[in-house]
């Protein structure tokens, strides 16, 4: 339902509880009180009948409208719009999520417009209620509340945000595979926190500017800059954040390129060991090849007298050469000979 709440108040107390917006004009004219009108994604109807009536102008309702804004503080004449993005932690999935809040301020009413279902605005309404004296301070105690809710909005993504940090430490040193994905996710949502949170200072600044000149009554100033003070604070640890997570990625990348280098080196040295052995074995070879050679070598020459003595060795009854005085001096004399040549032979080409 587009339209939440609507009232009008007189001097901090409200009144009745209008049907709908046309009769909240009517009694905001008649009672010259403080109307809140709060919206939750209205229509585009509903936004121009409100722009209509309190004049508003044309920029901050298509801003309003179309929401994606970021925080911001912008002045119309007597008339402020102010842009907040509220940020809660969900413990289920670990993760922030991001609203948007729109203010409308005049002299005599507030609108806000949400694009989101939290905050809930509701808590906020009952808090000034109870304390009319704050009320009747006007539309600027109204949007006080408001940032002051936004801001305390803050302090649990703050602590939700530091021990997923305390986690990634613990998972970086583990060697988790997923920690460089998970660093990457949070940096992003702080990243989205920081946006959301960083233009909060230019926007109280602005803010506290303006109070001396649009008559803020001195007790919301102060409470003003106390909300200054908080989120300057929470912008602080959105800073160390980033600079916590991108350090991590750092220390990630190290950790990552030292345990490929202490990889390559083991691969390194099991390879140099490899070809160590193969050097060896290949040594092992040649030598037996050296050894067979000689063997072959020593083989051949003794071959050639062993094949001599073994053709007169034959007990044939012709063989001439028998017969012969220097038979048997040839015959001694050819084995050597063969043996000698073989011998050369063999010397030369290295095999002895």
């Amino acid at each position: 339902m587009p339209l939440v709440d609507n009232c009008v108040y007189v001097d901090g107390r409200r009144t009745e509880n209008p049907a709908s917006l046309d009769e909240t004009f009517e009694l905001l004219h008649e009672r010259r009180g403080m109307a809140w009108i709060g919206l939750f994604r209205p229509s585009p109807a509903e936004l121009d009948s409100v722009a209509r009536e309190f004049d508003l102008h044309p920029l901050a309702v298509e801003d309003a409208g179309k929401g994606h804004q970021r925080p911001k503080v912008e002045r119309y004449g007597d008339t402020l719009f102010v842009v907040l993005r509220p940020a809660w932690y969900v413990d289920e999935t670990e993760t922030v999520e991001f609203g948007e809040v729109h203010v409308f301020i005049g002299p005599s009413f507030v609108v806000t417009v949400r694009h989101a279902t939290r905050p809930d605005l509701a808590p906020v309404r009952s808090r000034l209620e109870s304390s009319p004296d704050l009320l009747a301070m006007g539309p600027e105690a109204v949007l006080y509340t408001v940032l002051d809710e936004v801001v305390d909005g803050y302090a649990p993504v703050v602590a939700g945000l530091e021990n997923d940090i305390d986690e990634i430490e613990d998972q970086l040193f583990a060697n988790d595979p997923d920690v460089s994905r998970r660093i990457y996710q949070l940096l992003s949502e702080v990243i989205g926190f920081q946006r959301a949170t960083t233009p909060l200072f230019a926007v109280l600044e602005g803010l506290l500017r303006g109070a001396e000149k649009y008559q803020v009554h001195e007790e919301l100033q102060r409470s003003l800059r106390d909300v200054l003070d908080h989120a300057l604070r929470v912008t602080e640890r959105a800073d160390a954040f980033r600079t916590l997570l991108q350090n991590a990625l750092t220390v990630h990348s190290t950790l990552v390129t030292q345990q490929q280098n202490d990889e390559m080196r083991r691969l390194s040295e099991a390879g140099l060991a490899q070809n160590e052995e193969t050097r060896r074995l290949s040594e092992t070879s040649l030598r037996q090849g050296e050894e067979v050679k000689k063997i072959s070598a020593w083989a051949a020459i003794l071959f050639a007298p062993t094949l001599i003595a073994s053709v007169y060795g034959m007990n044939f009854d012709h063989m001439p050469e028998l017969a012969w005085r220097a038979g048997y001096p040839l015959a001694v004399g050819g084995m050597v000979l063969m043996a000698l040549v073989l011998y050369a032979v063999f010397r030369r080409k290295g095999w002895l």
